[in-house]
């Protein structure tokens, strides 16, 4: 989800040294506020002055997490938010907007730009330790959202495959078992000669061979996809789990 690697409440500093935090404000006093407070907890720092460096550090780093004042020069905070939450819109990157206390206009703007945060001027390190703390816990809380809802979507895709395998078997056994009998019965006729005898025996491979796909695709227990067209994939059946476990 995130190039940078993930927040996380309780991680080690190896982890926490590989994810990108912005900090985008063009007043050095309260930049470096919060920023000691993100190298504080480890993190790897991306500093900005005003908006175009704040999109153009976005755009580069990826950051999970972003603290963008609402009022930067340039390109202002909320133009900041408009364009990260139009890049990214699974809201990867977790944003905390910077304002004034008595900017109540800017701050709504922001929320309306995509913000997920607030941090109200003046600073302290105690404000911004506790939304760190915030953003760290509802990242989590998203990453662990996301993860099971794709092992969700895998388990129902499998049962959907289950439930076609059945279909398939149920359908093609019965007339194939036929077709293959009366191959067999076909190549045992005295009255055949040696060229319907070998189209006979070609009837009867390619009917084993549909038999032993059939087979295979009862066996799956762990179905995988593979690209068969560019923009299309397929169930691999190139081997079963019946063929591992034999």
């Amino acid at each position: 989800m995130r190039s940078s690697g993930p927040l996380r409440p309780s991680i080690d500093r190896a982890v926490r040294a590989a994810t990108r935090v912005l900090v985008a404000d063009a007043s050095e006093s309260a930049r470096k506020l919060v920023c000691d407070v993100v190298k504080e907890r480890g993190y790897t720092l991306v500093e900005a002055t005003d908006g175009d460096e704040a999109w153009a550090a976005w755009d580069r780093e990826r950051p999970a997490l972003a603290l963008v004042d609402s009022r930067l020069p340039a390109v202002d905070g909320v133009a900041v938010c408009a364009r990260i939450r139009a890049a990214d819109p699974t809201r990867s990157t977790f944003l905390i907007v910077l304002a004034a206390r008595d900017g109540g206009t800017d701050l709504d703007r922001m929320l309306d730009a995509g913000a997920d945060d607030y941090l109200s001027k003046p600073l302290s390190i105690e404000r911004i330790r506790a939304r760190l703390t915030i953003a760290e816990r509802r990242i989590l809380l998203e990453e662990q959202r996301l993860a099971a809802e794709s092992e969700l979507a895998r388990t129902r895709w499998q049962a959907g495959i289950g439930e076609t395998t059945i279909a398939v078997e149920h359908e093609i056994n019965n007339p194939l078992a036929a077709l293959m009998g009366y191959a067999a019965m076909l190549e045992k006729s005295p009255t055949l000669d040696d060229a319907d005898r070998a189209n006979v025996r070609i009837i009867t491979e390619q009917a084993e061979r549909i038999a032993a796909v059939v087979k295979r695709l009862s066996k799956l227990k762990n179905p995988q996809s593979v690209e068969y067209l560019q923009g299309s994939r397929m169930i691999d059946l190139s081997h079963s789990d019946a063929d591992e476990e034999s």
